[in-house]
């Protein structure tokens, strides 16, 4: 049988804001354990939570980026399970309310562009963190409650997604615009971006949805392709089989490369949600939502497009280039130096991804833009060769210094002298007689070896396109 795979994602994204959602205890990553909590963050009775402006914030900002309609009315609700990461028994989340509804990413599908629609993006708390005892003799379970109370907004998609690699590439794109648009920096290691899957499959045409199953709270896109392209595989085979799927839970072992069963799942009306009678509904008006809309920079699909168009730079530059919005705007200064578009690319792409420790943080680049519209300059007018250039860059890197500088301190200037270079390849021509010979009698890639050698004789500081000519016009 033939089977038509659904899935769905629910993505939990951190919000960078300096103190948790309702308190004012701080946000820092990899603190002591316990040492960021007060009474709300423990759920003490008698604490009263009180919303952080800036988490409602973002979260419209995300929303807006992401084709959503803001709701001018939500409200915080409590969802009710006990674990002991929760010391209150229940999480602050939106049930029916959301603050963001009805958007879409767009990505591109197998064939042509797709729209992955968005049901909601909804605001909630984060719970703790369970730290259990690795020591068989001392079966121990710790607590540490610093990530209770952490800002969260989850983007829950409609089930529109077909394939582990569109699954791939939605959250590429996701994780993309929420850093264009500074609300969460992302960062999946320090569990800032997390993700959940639904999928389900149904036989091929159907209408009708299979039995959906979960696979929980996994911590990098690769693993949510191979969750996914593993569940796949198990469900077609119970499926042929005949064989009813459980809905459940399932957690990815990414060391056998398989899910293992977790729980059951549960439905909604198992968390009994209730409206929070501590927190007011949230009520915003078309000027609030017009004023975060008029924040939001140029998004990374626009920008992509623009670049294409207006800089006729192939996909590939492109995307590398507004793959972060700090290095697109490293980009743009440098061609607003002097730059030519495509050199400019080339030389980011190729050369300085290299060497650049974060993309995404303009402050630790290498080197400043216009230090490398100096580089581009010097090459242009036959100062340096392309070569030597790239020494120079490596220079600048670790020496803060600027191109210009760096030629002049080591001599670098590219040797232009028609009689000088003329030279140096009559003296590599004489060295080389039986090469010479070879060529002339018809094997040109023998000539490449020439090139090299002239160079090498030159210390790289022949004029490259002067070099061939004239070595042409000898031989």
């Amino acid at each position: 049988m033939e089977f038509d795979t659904v899935i769905g994602l629910e993505v939990h994204a951190q919000l960078n804001t300096a103190t948790k959602i309702f308190c004012s205890c701080p946000t820092t990553f990899g603190s002591e354990p316990n040492s960021q909590v007060c009474p709300v963050c423990c759920g003490l009775p008698g604490v009263l939570p009180v919303l952080n402006k800036e988490v409602l914030h973002k979260a419209v900002l995300a929303g807006l980026a992401t084709n959503c309609e803001i709701s001018k009315f939500s409200k915080f609700d409590r969802k009710s399970y006990f674990y002991p990461d929760i010391p209150k028994a229940y999480q602050i989340s939106q049930f029916d309310k959301p603050i963001c509804k009805s958007g879409y990413i767009e990505i591109q599908g197998a064939d042509s562009p797709k729209k992955i629609r968005l049901n909601r993006i909804h605001i909630e708390e984060d719970a703790g963190k369970n730290i259990h005892s690795s020591d068989p003799a001392q079966p121990l379970s710790y607590v540490n409650l610093n990530r209770t109370g952490i800002p969260l907004i989850e983007i829950v998609t409609e089930p529109d997604i077909s394939s582990a690699d569109e699954a791939y590439e939605f959250l590429i794109i996701l994780k993309k615009i929420l850093r264009y648009i500074a609300v969460s920096d992302c960062n999946m290691e320090e569990g800032s971006l997390r993700c959940d899957v639904n999928i389900s499959l149904k036989p091929k045409g159907s209408e009708k949805l299979g039995d959906k199953v979960e696979i929980k709270n996994m911590n990098s896109f690769k693993a949510v392709k191979a969750a996914v392209e593993y569940e796949q595989k198990r469900q077609h085979l119970k499926l042929e089989d005949k064989e009813k799927i459980s809905q459940e839970t399932r957690l990815w072992d990414p060391d056998n490369g398989r899910t293992m069963s977790m729980r059951s799942k549960e439905d909604s009306h198992d968390y009994r949600y209730f409206p929070d009678p501590d927190l007011p509904p949230v009520c915003v008006d078309d000027a609030y939502i017009e004023a975060r809309r008029n924040e939001l920079p140029e998004l990374p699909v626009a920008k992509y497009h623009r670049f294409r168009e207006m800089f006729v730079l192939p996909h590939l530059d492109a995307d590398v280039l507004t793959s972060s919005r700090a290095l697109a705007d490293y980009y743009e200064q440098t061609i607003g130096l002097g730059a030519d578009p495509k050199k400019a690319a080339n030389w980011i792409v190729n050369e300085l991804m290299a060497i650049i420790p974060d993309p995404e943080n303009a402050s630790g680049f290498p080197l400043p833009a216009a230090a490398l519209a100096e580089l581009i300059s010097l090459i242009d007018k036959n100062v340096i060769s392309g070569k030597i250039a790239k020494t120079v860059l490596a220079d600048c890197a670790s020496s803060g210094k600027m191109p210009r500088e760096i030629v002049e301190e080591k001599g670098l200037t590219q040797v232009t002298d028609t009689g000088e270079i003329e030279k140096i390849v009559d003296a590599v021509m004489a060295e080389n007689q039986a090469i010479v010979d070879e060529i002339r009698l018809g094997k040109e890639k023998a000539k490449g070896f020439l090139v090299g050698q002239i160079m090498k004789a030159s210390k790289g500081k022949a004029n490259p396109q002067m070099v061939n000519d004239i070595l042409a016009k000898k031989l």
